[in-house]
């Protein structure tokens, strides 16, 4: 099997079929901006900056896909909710938007060519796009999902004890409706900027905060809606979850959703063979290993995730969730190193060990 591209790569997997090797996605909004010397409250608020960072990174380690992103809070901040910008930390949730689930009516629908720090977002997706001319594939995050969407605009504890409450259960669907629509015009207008495809992360609906009954009763049907709007454009959708999402896995990739992204925490052979034919998998190296840890042991863990869920293809290596600022950039050369020593096909469909 001769070498590939990386969006041939990347649209390989995504198509059921072997690679020539694993591909490798990076979520690295704050170590791109510690290695080109800026710090985070500039970076995320300008989409020069950002897209500058995001191609110098891939220039130096070459991985297939790019994750373009400025923290967890745009979405939230283009709503009304209070963002603060620390100079060394990623954006943070001050204040909710709505003080209850009846205030819904209050929100205006978002622009994200206008409101908030979204027209930087989607001007770094364009500018990246522009940059790497189709060397390889670029992730366009809409942010968060409609689930944690609702948690901000109303306040997570607010919300997470609405959800558990069945009289609240109608004002809680009418916030998730609109969040619902907010996330599809992001999620679109990213890829009217240029992405390949999309991303929502969802870890206040796993189970680590929420019930599997509460996913699939409040999460799952927007998560379902989404990925059937999406693949109307021939768009993938990627859904993000933290923690360990074992219980809820077989739901995610019921979803449709073309990729899962999973932390470090899962049961890695049985999410494998949950999703195997349904879904490719992303992840899960452990980004505190990876801060932490010795560039020997990260190609371990990377060999290990291979070999857990890369066996038969529908796999795409990454860290399990973005890894810091300051996390050594040896450890992002440890990925690469691990995916051509332990991630290559042979002509049987076998990892070559």
């Amino acid at each position: 099997m001769g070498p590939m591209t990386s969006r041939e790569r990347v649209y390989r997997v995504l198509a059921g079929e072997l690679p020539d090797r694993v591909p490798v996605l990076l979520q690295n909004f704050q170590n791109t901006a510690q290695l080109a010397g800026l710090p985070l409250n500039q970076f995320c608020q300008d989409s020069s900056l950002m897209a500058e960072a995001q191609i110098a990174a891939w220039e130096r380690f070459r991985y297939d896909v790019l994750d373009i992103e400025n923290g967890t809070t745009a979405m939230a901040g283009a709503l009304g909710c209070e963002v603060d910008y620390p100079e060394d930390q990623p954006p943070r949730l001050v204040s909710p938007a709505i003080d209850c689930l009846e205030d819904v009516g209050k929100l205006e629908p978002v622009d994200p060519t206008r409101d908030g720090t979204l027209p930087q977002l989607l001007r770094t997706t364009r500018l990246v796009a522009e940059g790497l001319n189709g060397q390889a594939c670029i992730v366009g995050e809409a942010d968060q999902g409609p689930f944690d969407l609702a948690s901000m605009l109303v306040g997570m504890e607010k919300f997470l004890l609405a959800v558990i409450d069945p009289d609240q259960s109608e004002q809680v669907h009418n916030l998730l409706e609109f969040c619902s629509q907010q996330v599809k015009r992001l999620a679109l207008a990213q890829i009217d900027a240029g992405a390949d495809f999309t991303e929502i992360g969802e870890p206040f609906a796993g189970p680590d905060l929420c019930a599997p009954k509460i996913y699939r009763e409040f999460a799952f049907p927007y998560e379902k809606r989404l990925v059937e709007v999406l693949k109307g454009r021939g768009v993938p959708l990627i859904i993000h979850m933290c923690g360990d999402s074992t219980r809820i896995m077989s739901d995610m990739a019921d979803t449709g959703a073309s990729m899962l992204e999973v932390d470090s925490k899962i049961d890695a052979a049985r999410c494998s063979q949950l999703t195997q034919g349904r879904s490719v998998l992303v992840g899960n190296v452990d980004t505190t290993l990876m801060a932490r840890g010795r560039p020997e042991q990260v190609v371990e863990a990377a060999r290990q995730a291979i070999g857990d869920m890369g066996q038969h293809g529908w796999f795409i290596l990454s860290p399990g969730c973005t890894i810091g600022a300051t996390t050594p950039f040896e450890s992002t050369e440890a990925l690469m190193e691990a995916v051509d020593r332990f991630g290559r096909y042979d002509d049987n469909g076998l990892i070559v060990d």
